[in-house]
């Protein structure tokens, strides 16, 4: 089950996305499939196939984005976090053979398009909270399990790839 968690940069992108696919994109696709309607036979009507099959897409994600976006929990950074790995937080972190990587830690819905993000529920991240800089992650993986040091922690700032 995946933590109902999500920033709130996460959480405009959500909202930004449904009203793109609600009142631009929705409309458009509805104009295509009347129209192709309109020329007669549906079945052999390759623009109103493939406008029916996206307007389910559309409306299939608009239900989605609907239902998350009612029950995830916006987070916001305290300063209370300084220094500690929690939900938001930009890591640094190293591993004993020397590979360093750099994600966020983020919500479930955050993650897709970004490899720099890591949602809440992956094993890296659970290894990662409430850790200061300094101290070692154990991470359990199916090939074994890693150390990891971290190196450094930042909140509200986006990375720098």
């Amino acid at each position: 089950m995946k933590t109902p968690l999500i920033t709130r940069e996460g959480h405009q992108q959500l909202k930004a996305e449904l009203d793109q696919l609600w009142r631009i994109e929705r409309p458009d696709v509805t104009r295509k499939v009347s129209w192709a309607a309109s020329l007669g036979d549906r079945s052999e009507n390759a623009d109103y196939q493939y406008n029916k099959k996206r307007l389910r897409e559309i409306d299939r994600r608009v239900r989605y984005l609907r239902k998350c976006l009612e029950h995830l929990k916006v987070v916001d950074h305290v300063p209370e976090q300084l220094g500690r790995v929690f939900f938001g937080a930009w890591v640094d972190i190293e591993n004993e053979e020397g590979e360093q990587r750099r994600f966020r830690i983020v919500g479930y819905d955050e993650i897709f398009d970004r490899k720099d993000y890591i949602s809440i529920d992956s094993p890296m991240a659970r290894a990662l909270l409430k850790k200061e800089v300094g101290d070692e992650a154990l991470v359990r993986a199916p090939k074994g399990d890693v150390y990891w040091t971290v190196l450094n922690i930042e909140y509200g700032l986006e990375s720098v790839d």
